[in-house]
């Protein structure tokens, strides 16, 4: 299984990056990152935090940036590499518990014809 992972900075993305590693490592599949920023933090930091990550594994795996428009960029990358799926952050939830999703994550989810899997 080929998995794209969505990482935008924060805690939820270095989690769904960290369940995605373990998942690939069991069923040995390829993984590719790919690194956006919603405006919390510059890619160059987010960066980092996943090369942190990624020292625990040992696998190989691809890091891309996506600049402008990640949303649709990472839905055209996942298309056009042919990628199984999309993990991404899962959102937050608001004090009245409803889940609150990125402008980012709302447009995969919404155009994506690759399935895509958010992680809590």
């Amino acid at each position: 299984m080929q998995l794209i992972v969505g990482v935008d900075g924060s805690d939820y993305g270095l989690r769904a990056l960290e369940e995605s590693l373990e998942r690939a490592q069991e069923l040995g599949g390829g993984v590719t990152v790919a690194l956006y920023t919603d405006g919390q933090e510059g890619l160059d930091e987010i960066e980092s935090l996943v090369s942190e990550e990624l020292s625990a594994y040992e696998m190989d795996v691809e890091i891309v940036r996506l600049e402008d428009q990640p949303g649709s960029q990472l839905i055209e990358l996942a298309e056009r590499e042919g990628f199984d799926r999309i993990v991404l952050p899962g959102g937050r939830r608001s004090p009245l518990g409803k889940i609150n999703l990125s402008n980012t994550i709302e447009f995969v989810l919404l155009n994506a014809q690759t399935t895509v899997t958010l992680v809590r």
